[in-house]
């Protein structure tokens, strides 16, 4: 489940990368021209009967390229959030295009607001196939990127459709929804000086919400314990809406009913799992462990945890501010190995284009 020659592989992968010829002017006259030019492009598909709109950077390239379409997670669903900026400036350099979209429901994709995990799954399968016909991507070396939920969307997405030709999930939790939540809240107060009685109102809140969706209590049960916690300072670490929706409806239900083990299970392609070792929102420790049971059955999956880095793949962030909900959406990841690993597997695996 580790890679050994997978630095060695990404140096390879880089040296024998060479775009096609016809730089722009440089910006300076005292500028060298960059080896690797890159065209930008915003591009319209369809999912279903929703139009989505994202864009595509693309490598100059001799050679049809590799692509990676990426999927959301559930705080940054615009193409243009800092998430996705590492992807877009490194990627390329490896001869590796990137198509980045807006979820559906945000910025420029529609108005139609994703229903559950296969509704996004279906996004990412449509926005690879939009790929396909294009001469500059290889059809056969399309695969997807995604963070925490877009770590759940990305295997899911490859589970139901052979267009997708690799798995990249980034901390994404192998563990119920529910479960991943309530270790995320849990760690969300104590982070922000929350005391154990507060942190069991908390449990007892989230435990009677999810039991009312599994059918096992009553909403109004439920309802009676978010009015109590919804005045709370603690309650916006739960996210957690403050008026329960019915059951029969609910996207939340969905969720938790969804284990991410079967969806990765059902892989078949190269996958890459990656985790930051100290991610305070995903249960590392039990997803790895998981992942550990199901390894014999996927001999095509490599799973690294990164040292010191948290759930957004970030070394320098404070814990206590990447743990508040007003900088979601603002996480830039900077590790240096999780961008080694990433390249390295691209490139032993034969997707850094030569």
């Amino acid at each position: 489940m580790r890679m050994t020659a997978a630095l060695w592989a990404v140096v390879a992968g880089l040296a024998a990368f060479h775009p096609a010829l016809a730089a722009p002017a440089p910006a300076f006259p005292w500028s060298a021209p960059a080896t690797t030019q890159v065209v930008t492009e915003d591009r319209r598909f369809m999912s279903g009967d929703t139009e989505l709109s994202g864009t595509l950077i693309l490598p100059r390239s001799a050679r049809p390229v590799a692509a990676v379409v990426v999927t959301h997670s559930a705080s940054s669903p615009l193409r243009g959030a800092s998430l996705y900026d590492h992807l877009k400036t490194a990627l390329p350099a490896l001869g590796v295009a990137v198509f980045v979209y807006d979820r559906r429901g945000s910025g420029q994709s529609g108005t139609k607001t994703a229903g559950d995990f296969a509704v996004l799954a279906d996004d990412a399968i449509a926005a690879a196939q939009s790929l396909k016909g294009d001469p500059r991507i290889d059809p056969r070396r399309i695969g997807t990127w995604g963070l925490s939920q877009g770590g759940w969307i990305s295997p899911l997405a490859a589970s139901r459709s052979t267009d997708i030709a690799f798995v990249i999930a980034v901390s994404a939790p192998v563990v119920t929804a529910d479960v991943q939540m309530l270790f995320s809240s849990t760690n969300h107060l104590r982070a922000n000086g929350h005391s154990q009685a507060e942190i069991d109102q908390m449990t007892a809140t989230r435990k009677a919400v999810d039991d009312y969706m599994r059918g096992t209590a009553s909403r109004e049960a439920a309802q009676k314990m978010i009015d109590a916690a919804k005045t709370q300072p603690w309650f916006k670490y739960t996210y957690m809406g403050e008026t329960i929706r019915d059951r029969a409806v609910s996207g939340w239900r969905r969720e938790i009913e969804n284990d991410p083990l079967k969806n990765l299970s059902a892989v078949t392609v190269p996958t890459l799992v990656l985790y930051g070792a100290d991610d305070a929102v995903v249960p590392v420790a039990v997803s790895v462990e998981r992942l550990k049971a199901v390894a014999a059955q996927m001999p095509k999956l490599t799973v690294h945890s990164i040292a010191g880095a948290d759930h957004a793949m970030q070394m320098s962030a404070d814990q206590k501010i990447s743990l508040d909900p007003k900088h979601d959406g603002t996480e830039r990841p900077d590790s240096s190995e999780y961008m080694a690993i990433l390249a390295g597997w691209l490139a032993l695996n034969g997707f850094v284009t030569g």
